[in-house]
């Protein structure tokens, strides 16, 4: 069971480098969450998606739902690739994200509220 779950969630990330917005945009989107997770106002969620951990700009905002909108995008080719569910590809991923989240940031792990790593 956790060799298939470690297998949906690198197939995951592998179609997420792969399919990709403009790099431009991405590349603004991506720097917009580092700063606010650094600031605390975003973190890594056990959905795989990123969330809103307190009041953000709609910069931020923005960025985060493109970003989410992406990784629905992948973990839907990783289950129709894989025979799982996009949920299942989506905590998969979301597990590995939050256990490479850096101390002092937000995660929100399955069934739990916003925690300080």
């Amino acid at each position: 069971m956790r060799f298939k779950t470690l297998k949906i969630a690198a197939a995951a990330l592998m179609l997420a480098f792969a399919a990709t917005p403009a790099l431009a945009d991405l590349a603004a989107d991506k720097a917009a969450v580092e700063a606010a997770k650094a600031a605390g106002t975003v973190g890594e969620q056990g959905d795989g998606y990123l969330g809103i951990v307190s009041s953000a700009d709609g910069t931020v905002t923005a960025a985060v739902n493109a970003i989410n909108a992406g990784r629905a995008d992948v973990y839907a080719q990783t289950a129709a690739k894989s025979g799982a569910t996009s949920d299942a590809a989506g905590q998969a991923t979301g597990a590995q994200l939050i256990a490479r989240t850096p101390a002092g940031q937000y995660v929100k792990p399955l069934g739990g509220g916003w925690t300080r790593k």
